[in-house]
C-alpha cells in the first residue's frame, strides 16, 4: 500500500485553524507549518506507511489547466504571502524528515498523486489517498481506500458511488455536467447532482450521453423532455469542462519505488529547523520516535 498525500488540504486546515501568533526567528507566521508537520508525524505514526508520497501545488497560474480555459480557478484569491511561504517550509520538512515530495508548475497536485497511483497500481500496489478534495475520488479503484484523515473517514471502492453520487470512474463526467463552483467550472444549467448521476447511471460516458440524446428524452428523470436540447447547446462547455476536472495519470515525473520508500528522519537537520521556526518539543519527541520506527523497519 502506497500513501499518496494531498498536502494543501492540511496546510490550508492549519493556517485557517491555527492561532496565528506562532512566529520565526524573523517574525513570519509558522502555524502552517508546524500544524502540517504535526499532522504528517501523526500519520506515519499510525499507518507506518512502506510508500508514501506528499503532493504540493506550485501555481495554478501555470497550470495547464490555466491555458485551456483562463476563467479555472479566477474566482480564487492570491494565497496570502506567508502562506506561500509556508507552503515551501512545509516541503522543507518532509525532506528533513525522509518523505518523497512532489510539485510541478506545469501539473497540480492531483495529477502528481494521479501519475503516482497509475505507476503503483501498474506495479500491483493499491493505494490510500489522503485527503478531503472531492476531485480524488475519480482515482479510486479495488483495494484502493480513500481517506478523509481530519474526519477519520475511510472509504473503499463500492463506497464511493453512494458517498459522492456515482462511481469513480465516471466522476469526471460528474464533474463536467454539473459544473463546480469552487474551480469556477461550468457546467450545463439546470443539470443537478441528481441528474447528473441519473444519466451515468444510463450511460457510460459523456460520449455515450452526447450519441443517445433521443434516449435521453425518454429517462425517468425530472425535467427529461428539454434535457436533450440542454445537454445539446452547451456541449463544447461539457468537453471542455471535463479537460479541466479529468486528472492526468502520466504527467512526466522521475521517480524510483525506492524514493517513495520513507526514509530515517535527518534528526540534525529537524532540530536545526524547529529552532528556526520556534518550535518546542512536541514535534522533536515525535521525530524521535519516527527516527525509532525507522530503525526498527517497521516503516
Amino acid at each position: 500500500m502506497i500513501y499518496l498525500i494531498d498536502a494543501s488540504v492540511y496546510v490550508f486546515r492549519a493556517y485557517y485553524s491555527m492561532p496565528p501568533d506562532m512566529l520565526d526567528r524573523d517574525g513570519n507566521p509558522a502555524h502552517a507549518v508546524f500544524g502540517f508537520a504535526r499532522f504528517l508525524g501523526d500519520l506515519i505514526e499510525r499507518a507506518r506507511p512502506r510508500y508514501l508520497a506528499v503532493a504540493f501545488d506550485e501555481s495554478l497560474a501555470s497550470s495547464f489547466r490555466t491555458r485551456i480555459d483562463p476563467a479555472y480557478k479566477a474566482n480564487r484569491e492570491p494565497a496570502p504571502a506567508d502562506l506561500k511561504l509556508q507552503f515551501e517550509r512545509c516541503r522543507e520538512f518532509c525532506r528533513h524528515a525522509g518523505v518523497a515530495d512532489f510539485g510541478s508548475g506545469e501539473y497540480e497536485a492531483d495529477d502528481i498523486i494521479g501519475t503516482l497511483h497509475a505507476r503503483t497500481r501498474a506495479a500491483g500496489l493499491p493505494a490510500t489517498l489522503v485527503t478531503r478534495d472531492k476531485d480524488l475520488a475519480q482515482l479510486v479503484r479495488e483495494g484502493d481506500i480513500y481517506w478523509d484523515y481530519t474526519a477519520n473517514q475511510r472509504l473503499a471502492y463500492h463506497q464511493i458511488e453512494e458517498y459522492f453520487g456515482v462511481v469513480p470512474e465516471r466522476y469526471a463526467d460528474y464533474l463536467a455536467l454539473t459544473g463546480d463552483a469552487v474551480d469556477n467550472i461550468r457546467g450545463v444549467p439546470g443539470v443537478g447532482p441528481k441528474t447528473a448521476a441519473a444519466l451515468l447511471k444510463d450511460f457510460v460516458s459523456l460520449e455515450e450521453v452526447y450519441d443517445n440524446l433521443e434516449a435521453v428524452a425518454r429517462l425517468p428523470i425530472r425535467g427529461a423532455a428539454k434535457l436533450p436540447e440542454k445537454l445539446a447547446k452547451h456541449r463544447d462547455d461539457v468537453f471542455l469542462s471535463r479537460r479541466l476536472t479529468e486528472i492526468v495519470r502520466d504527467m512526466p515525473l522521475e521517480v524510483s519505488d525506492e524514493a517513495l520508500r520513507p526514509r530515517a528522519p535527518d534528526i540534525a537537520a529537524l532540530n536545526d529547523f524547529f529552532d528556526r521556526h520556534n518550535f518546542g518539543q512536541m514535534l522533536r519527541k515525535q521525530s524521535e520516535r519516527l527516527a525509532d520506527i525507522a530503525r526498527d523497519g517497521s516503516v
